[in-house]
């Protein structure tokens, strides 16, 4: 006797191919087109707008719950911000990593000063309730002034050479404004780069750094957690 698959309410698709959705959408480069495709090759029907649906909501819901279950980030939080065209106006993300590579929140802003730095301190203390050993930003002087305000205890290094940890961490977010088109409004793309930022990085351990066999099992505990928190919990 076989045991039915797990569904989510209200949804009449079993939760293994909502969730290989959602994976697909966010680890890899892939247009919600091609996603459709994908699964239709798989004998699967169904509408590349259903998977913009299911991106939306269970994208959300995934990534939070793959952040409640991500180790307590390292003790020294690298800072960045990049320019980002939004519905053609100039808007910045701020983005914070830790020194083993884990992106722990970004944030979407139409300012680059010291209220969007105070702005961007706080919701990090907020969201991790950690305060880290040493902060490491480059020479923009609004980093400066939330440092003093925020975590005036905390050492705090300016360098543009030790910074280029968080520099290139925006390279997956600039390939996927390309294939995105550019972002439509500053609430989808704070939604959509907090969630792809999770289950992205979740499936990205530092390679360069592992063993093959390290790397082997580094990824199938990455899968093991997806499929806990995705098809099993969730669904439940």
């Amino acid at each position: 006797m076989t045991s039915e698959p797990a569904t989510y309410p209200g949804y009449r698709f079993p939760a293994a191919i909502i969730s290989y959705a959602v994976w697909l959408y966010h680890v890899f480069g892939l247009s919600l087109r091609e996603v459709e495709l994908i699964l239709a090759e798989r004998g699967i029907g169904v509408t590349h707008e259903s998977i913009r649906q299911w991106c939306r909501k269970f994208g959300a819901d995934f990534a939070r719950k793959l952040r409640q279950r991500r180790p307590k980030p390292g003790d020294t939080w690298h800072f960045d911000e990049v320019f980002l065209k939004i519905g053609g106006e100039l808007h910045y993300l701020w983005r914070a990593m830790d020194q083993h590579g884990v992106v722990l929140d970004i944030l979407v802003h139409d300012r680059r000063n010291a209220t969007a730095a105070k702005r961007f301190f706080k919701r990090l203390l907020v969201g991790l309730k950690y305060i880290p050993r040493r902060l490491v930003t480059d020479g923009l002087r609004s980093y400066g002034v939330a440092h003093r305000e925020v975590l005036p205890e905390v050492k705090h290094r300016t360098s543009r050479y030790l910074n280029n940890r968080a520099e290139n961490s925006h390279r997956p977010t600039r390939r996927r404004e390309r294939q995105m088109q550019r972002f439509k409004s500053s609430e989808q793309t704070q939604r959509f780069l907090s969630c792809h930022s999770m289950i992205y990085g979740h499936f990205r351990p530092r390679r360069h750094l592992m063993t093959a066999d390290q790397y082997r099992r580094a990824c199938a505990q990455a899968f093991q957690v997806w499929r806990e928190e995705t098809r099993v919990q969730t669904a439940a």
